[in-house]
């Protein structure tokens, strides 16, 4: 008996059986049970996620023996022939191959004609978008006003091709690519009824390479299988997958949490002995940092399969949540940057030293290495982080106490914030600052977000020298707010400057001798 692939084996043959997608099931079992199935639908999505195979379940649903209904029984002569793909009246045509005018005139002459064997006559376009212009033009009438035994299901990967005349004729379902957790816990399934031992990992990798799609996610399963001689392995998935093994990116991991930039060089060029991709290197990176910052900011954070949870758990008590975000920025940056660099493993290296090279220096400055370079003597991670020099030029001793509400316009012309965060900070008035708290007042008029908050916190975090918390008040300003202050001494020296107008000698004469008039308002400020 030949093989079946599992891809066709596994092929959902009812919605029941359906994978993800449920908002295109739940409406079409609605229409079919409510009998108001409409004469033309357009299924749009990628490759593998199913736009054939819910034609195809749709077909049985309108053809099976006990009628018309969202759960056809799947038994009947029907359906079994629809299964098999040998149902005379479902015709499915790929356009790919069947562009020309003449094969949709050819296709549509019999469209009158009652079914042969079923309720209705479906007509399958795979690929519609493929279509020439005249054959869309042809096929346009009859999608309009089909007899009531004609049904019309259109797949395309590109729905943007197709002319808006067909779009508005045919309800639109957009098929979403699938998550990898639900990949991944389908592959499980399979794998469980076919009696074959698999390492979750290796279902978690081969539903990122599918990239959505249940089709190749089968497709590669399938080629796994056989590569591993039956057996579904994390190593063999990594083989075949051309990805290295994760004990590669936990010791990079590891090497940054502790700073310790030898150990990180040489564990980078402990790689290139396994000749791996090195952009899907920085991609494992950034995607262990990102499951670093969900621990650090998700409480219950449970984690996948790739990584253990406890090693997640460990590093992100390690690593600061600002380190994690620097090091993640670093590592898609370094991924863009890769095809300019002198080769790929230079490029990679280079990344992994911007990573500990734009962190912020710790210990004292008698610490850095000679140069003034970023280099370390410990690290970020078991010492509090100090300031570059650039930084610490504004920084504020923690000696010199509260800021006093007077000094409120001059810290604000010392932060390094600009835009709308420096906006909201002059339209402010510091009520009190009590230990890491500062209250604001803000002008009414001024609105706020949470972006702007953020930025201004971050640097009155910075010029203070420790964690800030704002507090804002929403009753009248109590003094003025460094922009009332601007507009008022920009007011008084507009006024300063019509006075002495007024009062200038030439002025006075060009008013006595030809009754000249001084318009005030057309004095302005100038910058």
């Amino acid at each position: 008996m030949s093989y079946l692939a599992l891809a066709r084996k596994w092929r959902p043959r009812s919605f029941a059986e359906l994978v993800g997608q449920e908002h295109v099931r739940g409406a079409l079992s609605n229409a079919l049970t409510q009998g108001r199935v409409h004469h033309a639908f357009l299924f749009t999505g990628t490759r593998g996620v199913g736009k054939t195979t819910i034609a195809r379940i749709l077909s049985k649903c309108l053809n099976c023996d006990t009628g018309v209904t969202a759960t056809p029984c799947g038994i009947c002569a029907s359906c079994k022939e629809i299964d098999e793909g040998r149902f005379v009246d479902l015709i499915e045509v790929d356009a790919a191959s069947r562009t020309k005018v003449d094969d949709t005139r050819e296709l549509l002459e019999n469209v009158q004609y009652s079914p042969t064997r079923g309720r209705y006559k479906v007509y399958l376009v795979d690929e519609v978008h493929m279509l020439s212009t005249h054959s869309f033009n042809a096929l346009l009438k009859t999608l309009e006003e089909p007899p009531p035994h004609v049904k019309f299901l259109l797949a395309t990967t590109d729905p943007q091709k197709l002319p808006v005349t067909v779009l508005s004729r045919c309800l639109q379902f957009n098929l979403k690519r699938l998550p990898v957790a639900l990949i991944s816990e389908h592959l499980n399934k399979v794998l469980t009824a076919e009696k074959i031992s698999f390492d979750a990992p290796a279902l978690r990798l081969v539903a990122q390479a599918a990239d959505g799609s249940m089709r190749d996610a089968l497709s590669l399963l399938d080629q796994l299988i056989a590569f591993g001689g039956g057996k579904v392995s994390e190593a063999s998935a990594r083989d075949m997958l051309g990805t290295i093994d994760r004990d590669h990116i936990t010791k990079l991991a590891r090497s940054l949490a502790t700073g310790d930039a030898a150990q990180l060089i040489d564990t980078a060029r402990k790689l290139e002995e396994f000749s791996p991709d090195y952009g899907q290197v920085l991609d494992d990176l950034a995607a262990l940092l990102t499951r670093l910052a969900l621990q650090q900011l998700v409480s219950g954070y449970e984690g996948d399969e790739l990584f253990d949870p406890a090693f997640v758990k460990e590093l992100a008590a390690q690593i600061s949540a600002e380190d994690v975000q620097l090091y993640y920025q670093t590592a898609i940056l370094g991924r863009r940057d890769l095809p300019f660099a002198p080769d790929p493993r230079t490029g990679f290296e280079m990344t992994l030293v911007r990573m500990l090279a734009f962190r912020p220096v710790s210990g004292t400055s008698a610490n850095a290495a000679p140069g003034g370079g970023g280099a370390r003597a410990t690290p970020a991670a078991t010492s509090s982080a100090v300031p570059s020099p650039a930084v610490a030029a504004i920084v504020r001793p923690a000696s010199a106490g509260p800021i006093d509400p007077v000094q409120w316009s001059r810290v604000i012309g010392d932060l390094e914030v600009s835009g709308a965060a420096r906006q909201l900070a002059t339209n402010c008035a510091l009520v009190e600052h009590l230990g890491n708290t500062l209250r604001l007042a803000v002008d009414p008029k001024v609105s706020r977000t949470p972006p702007q908050v953020e930025k201004l916190a971050q640097a009155l975090a910075k010029y203070l020298g420790g964690h800030v918390k704002l507090e804002f008040v929403d009753s009248a300003v109590p003094v003025e707010t460094p922009a009332q202050t601007g507009e008022r001494r920009s007011a008084e020296a507009l006024d300063a400057a019509r006075r002495k107008l007024e009062e200038d000698p030439t002025v006075r004469e060009m008013k006595s001798r030809f009754g000249a008039t001084l318009h005030p308002e057309s004095v302005r400020q100038t910058d």
